[in-house]
């Protein structure tokens, strides 16, 4: 696992639907790779191993894949925004993907179309 960065930009909050973020799932050459958790667009780019195509964490890129973070799932089925049937553990999961990502991507925006049952629980 990766260190914390201390040479982070300072967040941006640039507003992105999740039909915006499809465009940045690392699948076109020169555009940023950006992952959404709980609304936060990450810039993840300087981990394109990780996110890039064909990379196991790809799934989450270019969306909001927040459920399937929580429960630890890499079937692209639970990579939606929709987190709010995560309970106890999913949920502390969740948020402990969202501190580690805080601490080690830059923040370039703020999704603006959640779904109506976890909008405003960011």
């Amino acid at each position: 696992m990766s260190p914390p960065r201390t040479d982070l930009a300072p967040p941006k909050e640039d507003p992105f639907t999740l039909e915006d973020l499809k465009q940045y799932d690392g699948k076109t050459e020169g555009k940023p790779i950006y992952v959404a958790i709980k609304g936060t667009v990450f810039d993840v780019s300087n981990k394109r191993e990780m996110y890039g195509p064909g990379a196991s964490y790809n799934i989450f890129a270019g969306k909001d894949g927040s459920r399937g973070l929580g429960m630890s799932s890499l079937d692209p089925a639970n990579a939606v925004p929709d987190w709010s049937p995560l309970e106890g553990p999913q949920k502390a999961t969740l948020d402990q993907w969202h501190s580690f990502f805080k601490a080690r991507y830059n923040i370039v925006g703020k999704v603006t179309d959640l779904p109506d049952a976890v909008r405003g629980r960011e």
